[in-house]
């Protein structure tokens, strides 16, 4: 149950405030003097402070409620203070809201509107709690994280560090790993991670795109083929799994294979067994598989061009990476990177980099950033240098944003709503109304 103390120099008005706020459940401290109630949060855990602007008789300058919201703050710097004035201290009122005070409400006050707006500030600071936690945990998995070799990968955003964790700690198994997500995410440095961090680090790594080989070699560009095997094999060809024996093979692409490699794949992951292309003599092999896919690969299997016993043999570890435009935190800091300070990113090509959906994901990034590095003048990237298409994000409508993205976006303003509301491309009431949507307010 949150506690909130209010301060105000007249006994029947903190009455009539703790009554009413306990009518939502919440319990109350009252204080009479600014004294009292600095002790008194240092005594309690105090969640929201409603405060008085004057305590001693026939003052009205305000200065004393100055003092006790700085001195407040000073003790706890996110603790929310609502400020009760008379029209006098109404001046005050807004340069104190200015310096970080929740809001301001005139005496006497309106007690719906009261009580909306100290169940909004609970709320979100229960939402700022959570959020602070969640970074917390973040930046614990970060540190463990800067204990692997992540291969250069820079990342600042949740969904990555997750996925990173995930990464590193199957690493150390031989179970196979399949990693999903659109064409130019990065699957192959993640693939690179999981072999960085495994025992196989210093054993043949093999990659494969098997979306680039033709239909008619790809048996013999994967198990080999005896010389006259066909046309145009003249020696004997050592397939990919032969080269990544002891170690790692990497497929990438891997929907692409036809169904007459995929059982032959099935059978080398289940027994270690295969033959060469024009051999009936039987090789083993003792080699770990990361397979990578943009396919839907449970669609495949719907529509009978994927065999569902060699998903889920593929499928032990899956690592999800998510599309670029799902991270924007990642945008500007990878942007920076590959500038790797050739050249100075100007207002409006950040706001043409946040503003791109991003279809190629970081390797269209990395592209868009190599080309206008090399044609922008005098060192100075703008917006027409980066020559991006006209597909931007979409506005999103209100009912498109959820818990988490609110959170985030109210941990990052410091709970302020009209900063948060600004940032999510909505107005301040239609957050608000979200929000009560969710049920993230009463």
């Amino acid at each position: 149950m949150p506690t909130i103390l209010i301060v105000d120099d007249n006994p029947a008005i903190s009455e009539a405030l703790s009554l009413l706020l306990e009518l939502d459940g919440h319990h109350c401290h009252c204080c009479l003097t600014p004294e009292d109630a600095l002790a008194t949060l240092e005594q309690h855990e105090i969640a929201l402070v409603v405060q008085d602007m004057n305590f001693t008789a026939d003052t009205t300058s305000g200065e004393e409620g100055r003092a006790l919201f700085h001195a407040l703050r000073a003790k706890q710097p996110d603790l929310p203070i609502i400020l009760l004035t008379a029209w006098t201290d109404l001046a005050m009122a807004v340069e104190l809201v200015k310096s970080g005070a929740a809001d301001y409400l005139g005496k006497p006050w309106d007690d719906a509107k009261l009580r909306l707006t100290v169940n909004n500030l609970l709320e979100l600071g229960q939402l700022r709690r959570a959020e602070r936690a969640r970074q917390y945990q973040q930046q614990a998995q970060q540190d463990q994280l800067a204990r692997f070799d992540l291969c250069g990968t820079l990342f600042t955003s949740p969904a990555m560090t997750q996925l990173l964790a995930t990464a590193t700690r199957v690493a150390p198994s031989e179970l196979p790993v399949l990693i999903t997500g659109p064409n130019g995410a990065g699957k192959e440095k993640i693939a690179e991670i999981v072999q960085a961090n495994s025992p196989l680090r210093d054993k043949p790594f093999i990659k494969v795109n098997v979306g680039a080989l033709p239909p008619e070699l790809m048996e013999a560009e994967l198990f080999g083929a005896e010389a006259g095997a066909y046309t145009g094999a003249n020696k004997v060809r050592i397939g990919r799994f032969e080269a990544a024996d002891g170690g790692t093979l990497f497929l990438d692409e891997m929907g692409n294979l036809p169904l007459s490699g995929q059982i032959k794949l099935l059978r080398v992951l289940q027994t270690g067994e295969f033959e060469r292309l024009g051999s009936h003599q039987t090789r083993k092999v003792s080699v770990r598989v990361i397979s990578a896919t943009n396919a839907d690969l449970p669609a495949e299997i719907a529509a009978g061009r994927f065999r569902e016993d060699l998903y889920y043999r593929l499928n032990v570890v899956q690592l999800a990476l998510p599309p670029l435009n799902e991270r924007p935190e990642e945008i500007l800091p990878l942007a920076e990177h590959f500038l790797n300070g050739r050249a100075e990113l100007c207002d409006d090509a950040r706001k043409a980099l946040l503003g791109h959906t991003w279809p190629g994901n970081v390797r269209e990034l990395k592209n868009a950033i190599d080309r206008a590095a090399l044609l922008c003048q005098q060192q100075r990237i703008r917006k027409a240098d980066l020559a991006l298409s006209d597909t931007t994000v979409a506005p999103r409508l209100p009912s498109e944003l959820d818990q988490d993205s609110i959170t985030a976006a109210l941990a990052r303003h410091g709970g302020v709503m009209a900063r948060a509301a600004r940032t999510l491309g909505v107005s301040r009431q239609q957050l608000y109304r979200r929000m009560e949507k969710l049920e993230m307010v009463r």
